[in-house]
């Protein structure tokens, strides 16, 4: 019994611990942008044993000086409910489950929202465990409360891998088109998020037939989406190359 009640007082301790440095980092986010992700530095580090170095590309930007198109195309690509749910999507995880189910530990299709993506970007680890999703839902349940879409969003799009060593919406845009991410048409911010779910492997610059009907697709989705719950978002400023 003693030996129980110390596991349970350690237990308790950790898990107070891990959520008051949740809280205080998610916090600090919200302020901050984060210097670097995992997934950056799992890169960084799987160059250098392969004798391959990659480098961080990544330039951050505020959200008014994204394109409104890349915002609506990244949502009709990844979460189309994003607006309608408060970080975990209960209607597409029951749709996902009745899909998949969770026989042989198969990947649940479209149970994954921008905010639990975005969650796994700038905290988490590369990988599948249930412990890993469980930490990622609770960080996205935080992320909505402390930080809002509109911050969401600007993290996600300043974060999210869109090539070898290319991070963020104006890397990406920069990079694949050679423009600001705040001159993207509704035709290459369409192929920039179709190429989001294998950004290592698709080019947006050279699409494949695949990509392309991805991409048009997603910008036919994209119409529907209705930003206007985003102030300041319609207009970003001039931009150059």
């Amino acid at each position: 019994m003693r030996a129980l009640r110390v596991v349970l007082r350690w237990g308790a301790r950790l898990g107070i611990g891990f959520v008051a440095a949740s809280l205080a980092v998610v916090t600090l986010y919200h302020w901050v942008d984060p210097p670097m992700t995992p997934l950056m530095l799992l890169r960084v580090v799987e160059g250098a044993l392969a004798g391959a170095p990659v480098g961080i590309d990544r330039r951050r930007v505020a959200l008014r000086d994204v394109s409104p198109a890349l915002v609506r195309a990244v949502i009709a690509a990844e979460d189309g409910r994003f607006f309608a749910h408060w970080g975990v999507d209960t209607t597409e995880l029951e749709r996902a489950l009745e899909h998949d189910g969770l026989r042989n530990g198969r990947r649940l299709r479209g149970a994954s929202t921008i905010t639990m993506q975005c969650a796994r970007s700038v905290f988490l680890w590369p990988g599948r465990s249930w412990i890993r999703k469980g930490i990622e839902v609770w960080l996205a349940l935080l992320m909505e409360q402390l930080w809002g879409k509109r911050r969401i969003l600007e993290v996600y799009l300043n974060v999210v891998e869109w090539g070898p060593g290319i991070y963020g919406a104006e890397s990406a845009a920069r990079r694949h088109f050679g423009m600001a991410a705040a001159r993207l048409d509704a035709e290459r911010a369409a192929l920039l998020a179709a190429a989001l779910p294998a950004p290592r492997r698709f080019d947006p610059a050279a699409p494949s037939p695949a990509l392309r009907r991805r991409a048009a697709t997603i910008m036919t989705r994209a119409r529907a989406v209705e930003l206007s719950v985003l102030p300041r978002l319609g207009a970003p400023r001039a931009s150059g190359r």
